[in-house]
Parts: structure tokens; sequence; C-alpha cells
């Protein structure tokens, strides 16, 4: 049992600081490397590319440059690249338009490096002659363009700059991926206030037009409605001469009735006017009514 505890023990040691020892030892000596996924290690010995290895695992340097592996890592070089697809924004790059109107183009564009070699040893600055590159095209490809054509056509603007950055950028082991024109604007302060009041006075105008166009339809929906009841009030104050004759032609047809009906509505005109009323009765004397209709 003790022998047993006691090799497990050293098995246990033994695989957590041997092994890592031995690996760093492998790899001090160039025995072999690892090469993570979009990434390249370009090895240069004496001032020349001995090896490259762009596709992702466990590489045997032993096995691909022999006995220069160990002399690689004690008198060479190691160039380890991303190979990732990286992306820049350049903002407002001045151009003029035929008019003459100064403009600001803002351009988008990604890159990755597909030759290595090219990358590390043709441009000192690959990634700033791009994107002097790009800025320089823009320039060039889309100045004295139309307006017009400068404001709306930005997918052919963008193949525009990209036929013509990407010859160059493969030469320096970059490749110009996609292209685009984000961001199309005015550079001169005095020229922006102006299309803003432009703008501004045009979207009073439609505004004035519409509210007028709507007082309009208003008046005439008005005046017809008014047409329309004064018509029909018309024909009803016509209406109502023969309503009221046929009714006290009906009534009329016993006269007693009729008489009666009068005296009725001659009675409620009476009591519903603001005159006094005095009740004298019948069959006596008038001083005696008059003295006793005054008030006490």
């Amino acid at each position: 049992m003790i022998s047993f505890l006691l090799g497990l023990g050293i098995s246990f040691v033994g695989c957590l600081i041997g092994v890592p020892v031995l690996l760093a030892l492998a790899r001090l000596f160039g025995l072999y490397t690892i090469v993570h996924e979009r990434q390249c290690k370009v090895y240069v010995l004496f001032g020349k590319v001995v090896l490259a290895l762009d596709e992702p695992g466990l590489h045997f340097l032993i096995a691909r440059i022999a006995w220069r592996a160990p002399l690689v890592h004690w008198l060479g070089r190691c160039y380890t690249l991303d190979m990732r697809l990286d992306q820049e924004y350049l903002r407002s790059q001045p151009v003029n338009s035929e008019e003459g109107a100064p403009m600001g183009i803002g351009i988008w564009y990604e890159m990755f490096i597909s030759d290595p070699v090219a990358y590390l040893f043709k441009n000192a600055d690959p990634r700033g002659s791009l994107a002097a590159n790009v800025s320089n095209a823009t320039v060039r490809c889309l100045s004295n363009l139309k307006l017009e054509r400068m404001l709306e056509n930005r997918h052919a603007m963008s193949q525009t700059v990209r036929n013509e950055v990407s010859p160059k950028s493969r030469e320096w082991g970059y490749q110009l991926g996609s292209v685009y024109i984000r961001k199309v604007h005015f550079r001169d302060a005095g020229m922006i206030k102006q299309i803003e009041e432009k703008v501004v006075n045009r979207l009073r105008q439609v505004t004035s037009a519409i509210k007028q166009d709507g007082a309009n339809q208003v008046s005439v929906i008005t005046s017809t409605a008014r047409r329309q009841a004064a018509a029909e009030f018309a024909r009803a104050a016509a209406m109502r001469p023969e309503i009221v004759g046929a009714t006290l032609q009906e009534i009329y047809k016993d006269r007693d009735i009729g008489e009666a009906m009068f005296k009725v509505l001659e009675t409620d005109k009476l009591i519903e006017g603001p005159a006094d009323l005095t009740l004298v009765q019948t069959r006596e004397e008038l001083l005696k009514q008059l003295l006793a209709a005054e008030p006490t």
C-alpha cells in the first residue's frame, strides 16, 4: 500500500511539474509550436523567411525545417500575425461636387491579412498605407460628381473606391473586404444654415397651404349645411299654414268646440301676460265693485 501511494505521489508531481517543464523545453528548442485559429506564424532566420504557418493546430518544426528549428528560436525571430477580419472608418473625407458644393464623405471598409510575408516586409506600415490609399482614392474618384448622384448612389461610389484600392492593397499583403459609403454631408456651415432656412420656409409654406385647404373645406361644408338647413326651415315655414289651417278646419267642424278652444287660448294669453287683472262679479253696483277692488 505504501509503495502504491508513493508511486501515485511521484506520478502526480511528475504530471504537475515535469510535463509543463518538458513542454517548455521542447518549445525552447523549437521542437513544436501551436497555431491558433485565424493566426499565422512567420519564422525568419538570418534575414530569410524559412517557414510560414497559417493552418491552426500542432506543428512539429523539426519535421518542417530540420536542424534550423532550434536556431530560429535562438538566433532568428518569430512573427505572430492576427489574420482576423478588421475594420476601420474614415470620417469626413473632403470632396467637391460638380456644382462646387464642399462635401464630406465618411467611408467604412474591412481588411484582413492575405499574404503574411508581403505584409511584414513589403511595407513598413501596411495599415496606415491602406488608410491613406482609401482616403486618396475617395477624394480622387468621388470628386466632381453631381450632387444628386453623390447623395443617392452610395453603392456605386463604394464599388468605385474598392476597385481602385484593391490591386495596391494586395501588393502589401492586405486584402480589402467590403467598402461602404456611410455618410455624405455638407462641410460649409453657411450652406448648411441656408439649406435649413429653405427647408423651414418650405415647411411653413406647405403647412400654410394645408391649413388653408382645410379651412376652405370647412367653409364649403359649413355653407352647404347652412344652405340645406335654410331650405328645410323654409319648407317647414311654408308647410305650417297648411297644417294649421287643416287642423282648424277639422276643429271647426263643431263650432262650439272651436269657439271654446279660442276662448281658452285667449284666457291663457291674458293669464300669462304681465298686466294686472281685476275680477269683477256680475250683478253688483259699479261703485261697490270699485271699493272692493281697492287695497285695504
